[in-house]
Order: C-alpha cells, then sequence, then structure tokens
C-alpha cells in the first residue's frame, strides 16, 4: 500500500514529519517498506528562464541558449527540444545533477564544440509524466532561481506492506485511524452523504447467486463528459503506484485507495437489459480488462446482462463494458461478494488484482451506502452529470461481532498493564464500542466489532490491539525461569544425527547447499519412486512438486554453478524428501544428498591432466559419514538397483542385509543428465540417514568413545585368489568373521590382475588387524587365526597365493 504524505494527511490532522509518521507506523505493526522523498531526486534542478535561443553552428536540430538560474552570470546550454525559444520557462539541471529517468549524471561538456552547462528537462525525463515531446513550460510567473522540487511541491510516498489480517488498512482512510489512535493526531472519517437521485434508475438490477453476492448497490449517472483526470488526482493515483486511465476509471481507483472499498463503472450504453449477479457457467468466457480471455466454471460469481459476461465478480471488469472517452452515461456498481468465493476464483484463474486483494481480505459490508454516494460526487465533480436513484438488492452481513473480554488479559496475554481507562480509549479510537459490566468483581467488558475488522475473533486479538497502540516497546523483556544446575540436552537423537553428519560434510570439503522443497513437475518425476505429491494451487510452475529425493535441486543448484564457471563442485544437503504412501498417506523421510560435479582435480605438472569425479568417489564419501552417523559399515553390502537415475554398471546400493537400503550411489545416468542439462560426468549419492537402526539397548548407532586397548595390535597380509566376478567386499566380510574375538578389522590394499594370476580371476590382499585382549599372542596363536581367516575365504572360492 503506497500513499502520499498530503493524501494522508487529508484524513488525519497532525504536525508529525514523515520520520516520525514511518516509526510509529513500524511501531503499531504496519511496516514501512520505504519512504520516497522526490524532493531528493529532483536536487540540482531548478526554475530557469531561456534569454536567447541560436541556432548551433555545427547542428541543425540543436539550439545554444543562454539561460538565467536566477543567481550570477546566465548558463549557455545546448538543448535539442522543438519548443525551447527565448522567453520560456522551464527546468534546467545544474552539473551534479542526476536525471530521474535514466540516472545520467549531468556536467559540463561541449556539445559538436560547444559548451554546455547542464541540461533543460522534459516532463519524463524528471518523471513527472510521459511528455517527451518538448522541454517542460512552467507559467511565466513562475520564480526563476526557486529549486524545481520546491516549486512543483514535491510530496514524500510512504510504502506500508499490509498483512493479509488488516483489510482496514487497505486504504489511506484506515491508515489514518491507526495512527491517530496511537496518538499521532487528529482522525478525520470519511463522512456519509446525502445525494438522492432525481430520476429512477433505468436499469434493472437483479442477485440470483445470494452466497456468492448478497448485496448488490448501484446506480445510473448521465450526461458525463470522460477524459483526463485532473492534476490534483493524477498525482494521487501516481502516489499510489496507479496509472490514470480516464476521470471515471480514476475516480473508482481513487474510492478503493480511500476507503479499501473496490467499485466497478459500467459503460451504459454497453449493456443489454438487466444486470444480474449470477454463476457462471461452465466453459463461459470473458475478456478482461487486462486483455486476457479467462474461461469460466459455475463455481465462480459474474456480474453479466442479456448478452453475457462482463465482470469476473469482486476481481476484473471486462473490456468490452468499460469506460471510453466516448462515454456519456454509467452504472456504478458497489456490491459485496463472498471472500472465499473471491479467493478460490482468482486463484482457479490465476489473477490477481487490486480488488481480489481487498475482497478476498474482507471489505466493511456497511459501507455500500456511504461508499456509493462518495463516487457519486466525485465523478459528478470530475464529469458532471445527473445522478439516478440508488437501486439497492439484497443486504450485506448486518449482524455485529461481540467478543466477551476481560480487561485483566491485556496484563496477562500481553504482559504490560495498561490502565482501564486507557484501554477503553484505545478501542474506541479503532471503532470499537465497549459495554462495561463486571462479575466476581471484576470488570467484564462486550466489546462490539466494527465492520472494518474482520480479523477480529476473539479476546486475544483485542489483547493484540490494546498493546500494539499503547506501545510495544513498553512490554518489558523479562527471562523465562531456568531451573537450577545443568541443561539437559533438548535436541532430539534425529536432530544430533543431522548436525553431527552436517559438520562431518562440511570436515571433508562438501559445501551445503539449501535448495527449496518444491521442484518442477517433470524434474521431480525424473526422481519419483512412485506418485508425487503435487500442489494445487503453486506459487510457480517451477515450484509444483514436493521433492521425492534431494538429487534433482542439487543438480540444478550444480548446473547454475557449472553455468557460472565455477570449475568443482562437491554439493550436499540435508533435509526431507516428500514421498506419497497407499491411500495417499504421506512420508517424509530425513536424507543427504550429495553431487560431485566438475575436475576432481586440476591439471598441472605433478598430476597432468585434470580428472573427472568417479562412482567410487561417491562411494568414499558415503562410507566415510555413514560412518559418522555411526552405521556399521563393515557390515554393509555392495548391492546393484541404485535406480533408473544412475548409470547402470556404475552405481550401486548400500544394504544392511537385502532389504535396508542405507544408501545408493553412483554416476549419474546419461538421459537424466540429458534431461537437466547437466554437461560431463556427475557422481551423485543418496544417504538414508532415517533408515540407519539403532544399536541394541540404544537409541542410535551414535560412536561411543572408550579407552584404547594396553596392548598393540597385530596386522598380518594375506593375499587371496578369487574368482574375477567376486566382490571385494565378500571377502573383506567373510575375512573379518573369521574370529570375532580377535580380529578387530580387514580392509582391502591391492587388487592385481595381470602376469602370474590365472585368466579369469584376481588377486586382493587384505590388512588383517588382530587385538589381543589379556596377553600378547604366540606364534601358535597366530597360526590358528590364520588358519581360520583361510578357511572362511575359502568358503566363498578364495584361495591363499602361495
Amino acid at each position: 500500500m503506497k500513499f502520499s504524505l498530503s493524501w494522508l494527511k487529508q484524513y488525519l490532522e497532525t504536525d508529525a514529519t514523515i520520520e516520525e509518521i514511518a516509526a510509529k507506523l513500524n511501531a503499531i505493526g504496519l511496516e514501512v517498506e520505504g519512504v520516497e522523498d522526490p524532493a531528493e531526486k529532483l536536487a540540482g534542478f531548478r526554475v530557469a528562464r531561456v534569454l536567447t535561443a541560436a541556432r548551433h553552428p555545427d547542428a541543425d536540430k540543436l539550439q545554444v541558449l543562454t539561460v538565467d538560474t536566477g543567481e550570477g552570470e546566465p548558463l549557455q546550454v545546448v538543448c535539442g527540444a522543438p519548443n525551447a525559444r527565448a522567453g520560456l520557462v522551464g527546468v534546467l539541471g545544474l552539473p551534479g545533477a542526476t536525471v530521474p529517468a535514466n540516472g545520467l549524471v549531468l556536467r559540463k561538456s561541449a556539445i559538436r564544440g560547444v559548451e554546455s552547462n547542464g541540461m533543460m528537462c522534459s516532463t519524463r525525463e524528471l518523471e513527472l509524466g510521459e511528455d517527451h515531446d518538448g522541454i517542460i513550460e512552467l507559467p511565466q510567473d513562475a520564480p526563476v532561481g526557486t529549486p524545481f522540487a520546491q516549486y512543483h511541491g514535491a510530496d514524500p510516498v510512504i510504502e506500508v506492506a499490509i498483512t493479509p489480517n488488516r483489510p482496514d488498512c487497505m486504504g489511506v482512510n484506515g491508515i489514518a485511524r491507526d495512527l491517530a489512535a496511537a496518538g499521532l493526531g487528529a482522525f478525520k472519517p470519511i463522512e456519509p452523504l446525502d445525494l438522492p437521485g432525481t430520476f429512477p434508475c433505468p436499469v434493472a438490477i437483479r442477485i440470483e447467486d445470494a452466497q456468492g453476492c448478497p448485496a448488490f448497490y448501484g446506480r445510473v449517472i448521465r450526461g458525463v463528459k470522460n477524459g483526463p483526470s485532473p492534476q490534483w488526482l493524477q498525482d494521487r493515483l501516481k502516489s499510489a503506484g496507479q496509472r490514470p486511465i480516464s476521470a471515471l476509471v480514476d475516480a473508482t481507483n481513487y474510492l478503493m485507495l480511500v476507503s479499501g472499498r473496490p467499485a466497478h463503472a459500467y459503460d451504459l450504453a454497453k449493456l443489454s437489459g438487466a444486470v444480474v449477479a449470477r454463476r457462471a457457467r461452465d466453459g463461459e468466457t470473458v475478456v478482461a480488462l487486462n486483455e486476457k480471455t479467462y474461461t469460466l466454471d459455475a463455481e465462480m460469481t459474474v456480474i453479466a446482462d442479456e448478452a453475457g459476461v462482463h465482470d469476473i465478480a469482486g476481481i476484473m471488469g471486462g473490456a468490452h463494458s468499460g469506460c471510453g472517452d466516448d462515454t456519456t452515461d454509467v452504472l456504478l456498481e458497489i456490491a459485496y461478494f463472498d471472500p472465499e468465493r473471491i479467493a478460490r476464483t482468482g486463484r482457479k484463474l490465476n489473477l490477481t488484482s487490486d480488488a481480489r486483494s481487498r475482497f478476498e481480505r474482507g471489505i466493511d459490508p456497511a459501507f455500500l451506502d456511504t461508499g456509493l454516494e462518495h463516487l457519486t460526487k466525485l465523478i459528478q465533480t470530475l464529469c458532471g452529470g445527473e445522478a439516478s436513484e440508488v437501486v439497492r438488492v439484497g443486504a450485506p452481513p448486518s449482524t455485529p461481532k461481540i467478543v466477551h473480554f476481560a480487561p485483566a488479559l491485556v496484563a496477562r496475554l500481553g504482559g504490560v498493564d495498561v490502565p482501564l481507562a486507557e484501554q477503553e480509549r484505545i478501542l474506541a479510537s479503532l471503532g470499537f464500542s465497549v459495554v462495561a459490566s463486571e462479575e466476581n468483581g471484576e470488570p467484564r467488558w462486550a466489546v462490539t466489532v466494527p465492520g472494518w475488522r474482520p480479523d477480529i475473533d476473539g479476546a486475544p486479538d483485542i489483547v493484540e490491539e490494546v498493546v500494539r497502540i499503547h506501545g510495544l516497546d513498553k512490554v518489558e523483556s523479562v527471562a523465562l525461569p531456568r531451573a537450577d544446575g545443568v541443561a539437559r540436552p533438548t535436541a532430539t537423537p534425529a536432530q544430533t544425527l543431522e548436525r553431527r553428519v552436517r559438520r562431518a560434510a562440511a570436515a571433508r570439503g562438501l559445501q551445503e547447499a539449501v535448495t527449496w522443497s518444491f521442484l518442477p513437475e517433470a524434474e521431480a518425476q525424473a526422481f519419483a519412486e512412485g506418485p508425487l505429491w503435487v500442489l494445487a494451487n503453486p506459487i510457480s510452475e517451477d515450484m509444483k512438486a514436493m521433492r521425492p529425493s534431494l538429487l534433482p535441486g542439487l543438480l540444478m543448484a550444480a548446473k547454475r554453478n557449472l553455468d557460472r564457471g565455477a570449475a568443482a563442485l562437491r554439493l550436499f544437503e540435508v533435509g526431507r524428501r516428500y514421498l506419497r504412501g497407499a491411500g495417499g498417506a504421506s512420508d517424509e523421510k530425513l536424507t543427504l544428498g550429495l553431487v560431485l560435479a566438475g575436475e576432481k582435480t586440476r591439471r598441472g605438472w605433478a598430476t597432468g591432466k585434470a580428472s573427472a569425479f568417479d562412482a567410487f568417489d561417491a562411494k568414499a564419501e558415503v562410507l566415510a559419514l555413514l560412518a559418522e552417523a555411526g552405521a556399521p559399515v563393515d557390515k554393509l553390502q555392495v548391492m546393484g538397483e541404485a535406480g533408473p537415475q544412475f548409470h547402470p554398471g556404475q552405481s550401486a546400493t548400500l544394504r544392511l542385509g537385502p532389504k535396508t537400503v542405507l544408501a545408493r550411489f553412483g554416476m549419474l545416468h546419461p538421459q537424466v543428465a540429458r534431461q537437466f542439462d547437466v554437461d560431463g560426468a556427475v557422481a551423485m549419492a543418496e544417504i538414508h540417514l532415517d533408515a540407519i537402526p539403532g544399536r541394541r539397548g540404544a537409541a542410535s548407532f551414535a560412536r561411543i568413545s572408550y579407552a584404547p586397548p594396553a596392548l598393540q595390535a597385530v596386522t598380518r597380509d594375506f593375499a587371496f585368489l578369487v574368482p574375477a566376478g567376486l566382490p571385494s567386499g565378500d571377502l573383506v566380510r567373510a575375512v573379518q568373521g573369521a574370529d570375532k574375538a580377535n580380529i578387530v578389522g580387514a580392509r582391502l590394499f591391492d587388487d592385481f590382475r595381470g602376469q602370474g594370476v590365472p585368466e579369469g580371476h584376481k588377486s586382493l590382499a587384505l590388512e588383517v588387524t588382530l587385538q589381543p585382549v589379556d596377553k600378547s599372542y604366540k606364534d601358535e596363536d597366530l597360526k590358528a587365526i590364520s588358519a581360520k581367516v583361510t578357511a572362511a575365504a575359502a568358503k566363498i572360492g578364495a584361495v591363499l597365493r602361495g
């Protein structure tokens, strides 16, 4: 919501400065997003008179002007405007001034060899209008030498962010009411008028959809003369970010911006028969004022006549019946529409407007007559004309909302003591009425809520109104009570696990990314394991489906970075993926996603050519992070079926048993890479953190610290001949389980295939770590353990090399 200071002061009698007003707006919960002072933009521009105008010696379309600035000697200015002439009073931009329209900083310069000391400006260059055919022409009595901002009367503009629960502040009048209640001046409300019509309304008005449109008031004004609005009205609309169109249209917009009450004017000559508020018919279409065609359905309310639809009720009028320069008779419409119906229609049509933003928040149902009278008066003032009698069909909701309120709640809920008289003053100044009584010796109030505050539902809302006007800064900061002793940890096991793996990933040189939980539907479908959760009313098409995996978001982030020249990317994210189970049940899974893209190593004299990431890099990261998460990595099995998003033959899963998948890793499938438009080799992985089981008798596999053993460990190397297709992990697990009392670790350190190794076989060398407990090993102990290792390996087809 934007408005100028002078506009605000039409409804608020105050001497407060713009800075004081902005501070008070923030204090009462109306956040000021910005204050724009045109005087700052017009600094360096002043009223000046052209003394002489002569043709430029080297340019036919340029003139050399001598300009009186009111100070010192006249300045020489080169100008190309066709209306530049001796005696003209205009606006001169001096050297050092910045042209508002394009940011050009003026300076003394030579134009075609002739010195120029500034620039004579047009309306568009100063952002005061669209005229660019010539320089500004001011009245002859304009004071030469006066700063133009002072002469023009630059009016500061305030922009306020209005939350959805404050429809009363969608008009300047409502904001003035809040400021007056906060003590910043005297409120000047919009008073009712009495403008009786002089002839019966010639248009029949009916309501056939009483649920969507409970009330429809209208009247005709005949004999109007449409045209441009006066400058004061155009300035008001521009300050609010509205484009002036014509007097008739501007009048309806002005009423909306003042009171928060939308209205509409139809060209009577373009209507046929009765005007009806009804349900649209399925498939019915209308061309709106934005020149787009919308297809309607039977759940939408429209304003129509015998020829068809003219208005998407409460959202946007139709192009066919809009007012133009040739309009002579108008039908004014002020109606009350159901807020929920307006919101649903707007979402279905993906159509937003100033009217919709007000109707769906809720407008004052009691303002129909007053609004229609003020709109009538404004149109007659601007365009003339004779008004008919008012036709009133239906009735808006009229039952007042009464909230039973205990004033003591202000101290209990708001944390500040506000005297009863001050509470009553605040509520009265905001438009509430109070009837006081007592119950068990305690004051009890029946507070009647004004029609412009549909957001007030109960006593806590009344407390909020009192406290925000009294002053949130007066609420004392009180620390929460704390029990004696050391505070107990509050993080859940899942939160602890999430923090641990996040820190471990960062420590390993991975860069954390935070991506959206919503994805484009096509990208989400590429990683879906079943039906997607798709939003019916997404923010945009790029945020339509809830992510079934963290990988598509990371791939999109990787592409953006690679496109901007990133050489290497090691991205990870910890978050939740959203799966749609049987019967529409929602299932959230805590997951760590990982993407490695670009160059693993840069080219150099020691490394040679640059190398890319491969599936083993992703596997190494996964194993390290699983170990940090406390998973029993020595018990994991490497199996296939990583998913169609992974390159077959270059991907796998890590499982704890055949069914429990803890992670999947590998290279991105080329077809998926093309879909995401990612070039080069990409390794990726996904760790299912919530699939990691807990220790027996413990909440998780979290690492347990322990003192190192007293006796030194012993290592022994074994080399086995195994079939070439045997996974090395199978051999490692077999050896590690050969003697669980003594073998504490086994790792592969060599994989050889070549001379001396039979065809169809490979040589795998393992380092086995033995840990004595009570006494050091003797030779016979080591021989016995070695025999167990050899026997365990033989069970899976491994033969000890000679």
